[in-house]
């Protein structure tokens, strides 16, 4: 199917269209930027809480995600943990407890998901089993001695021995047996040690909440600055490449070009991030590295289109091959672009939120690629061509 046949528009009497909007998107970036008090990165950059929760149910991570936001500006990552009949989350937050905090953060955490997922047992007196300790369940037994050790006239060493061995069975039921859950305290009956009337001393005190958080610890930045620093060198060594290959096939200029528009679409997408408060996290740089690649095709291809066109029309003038170039490869950039584009867009409306940076960045970044090449590569080599007075009878690029 062929589509935008004898396309004639004069693109390059329209760059400064296309250089005062990306300047003008830059500005609001650089404005987002100092408003907002710079980018906001995500726990991969930033560090802080690692959260390991298990479900009776295969939870809604909606749910869950909601239930954990917390003044932080980035929201919680969240991952399935192990085999998907097992029902365990990870979850990143950028909210660090440190120390005593850490306990502090433990019981701040289990009131939040037990409002989300415990409703009816928010308010009661009665302690979650699957989330109780050791010295908590070791001094209710003591205190209620469901085995009756005080008639047996047994001395409180011998008591406290006791009821310790009872609660540590209890709880090794609970995280070896039920891998850190218990789906009725009916079930503790099984445990070694343990008699009916523990289990139904229990039913008074305690209930058998639908999570368990199993672990919660303090945990530092993924990116380090040893792997920003290499980031950095691979990212600057791959910028040379391109400008050495596209330099080598065509002419170094057309390698400077692509290099200086590829920056322009980087630096527009991130202002872009700025000026929304978007998190970055190492999917957004994934699609940031996916945006270049495109970009840079999308570049060649103009590029290409052009040398085939000085070969055969050198009495034209430079500017009009150009655009003929930009028209003649218009349907082409559209049909990919526009694919590409729905695909992504699909993913931004209803991929969640996990994934809403990364589709943010290729949805804005195919767009600000797109024009970039007819509106910010192309014009620079317009101009070159003109500023060293190559205008007619010129080598092929």
């Amino acid at each position: 199917m062929e589509i935008l046949k004898n396309v004639s528009v004069d693109w390059l009497s329209k760059k400064w269209l296309f250089v005062g909007t990306s300047l003008f998107l830059i500005l609001l970036g650089v404005a987002g930027y100092v408003l907002h008090g710079g980018f906001s990165f995500g726990v991969d950059f930033t560090g802080g809480t690692i959260i390991q929760v298990k479900f009776k149910e295969a939870p809604d991570l909606d749910v869950l995600r909601e239930s954990l936001k917390t003044e932080a500006v980035s929201a919680p990552l969240i991952q399935r943990y192990g085999r998907a009949d097992e029902n365990e989350i990870q979850v990143r937050m950028q909210t660090a407890f440190e120390g005593q905090d850490l306990e502090a953060g433990r019981r701040e955490m289990t009131d939040a998901l037990r409002q989300a997922f415990d409703p009816e047992h928010a308010d009661t007196s009665k302690i979650d089993f699957n989330n109780v300790g050791s010295d908590a369940l070791y001094t209710y037994l003591i205190n209620s001695d469901p085995d009756n050790l005080k008639a047996q006239n047994k001395t409180f060493s011998e008591m406290e021995t006791h009821y310790r061995t009872v609660a540590q069975s209890l709880l090794d039921y609970r995280n070896v047996k039920g891998a850190g859950i218990v789906n009725s305290l009916d079930d503790l009956r099984n445990a070694s040690g343990v008699s009916q009337t523990v289990v139904d001393s229990l039913k008074n005190g305690f209930y058998a909440g639908s999570f368990a958080i199993k672990k919660l610890d303090r945990v530092g930045a993924v990116v380090g600055a040893d792997l920003r620093r290499r980031a950095q060198w691979a990212i600057g060594l791959s910028f040379l490449g391109m400008l050495v290959y596209v330099g080598f096939r065509f002419k170094p200029v057309y390698g400077v070009v692509a290099v200086i528009a590829l920056l322009h679409d980087v630096v527009v997408t991130a202002a872009l991030f700025a000026l929304t408060t978007k998190e970055v996290s190492l999917t957004v740089i994934a699609a940031f590295l996916t945006l270049i690649g495109y970009s840079i095709n999308d570049k060649i291809v103009i590029f290409d289109r052009v040398r085939e066109n000085l070969r055969f029309m050198r009495k034209e003038s430079f500017y009009k091959i150009l655009n003929l170039s930009i028209n003649q490869t218009l349907a082409r950039t559209i049909m990919t672009g526009s694919m590409t584009f729905l695909a992504v867009l699909v993913i931004l409306l209803f991929g969640g939120e996990v994934l809403n940076g990364f589709a943010f960045a290729l949805t804005v970044g195919i767009l600000i690629g797109t024009y970039s090449s007819i509106g910010i590569a192309s014009p620079i080599v317009e101009w070159w061509y003109r500023s060293v007075g190559q205008k007619t009878k010129r080598r092929a690029a």
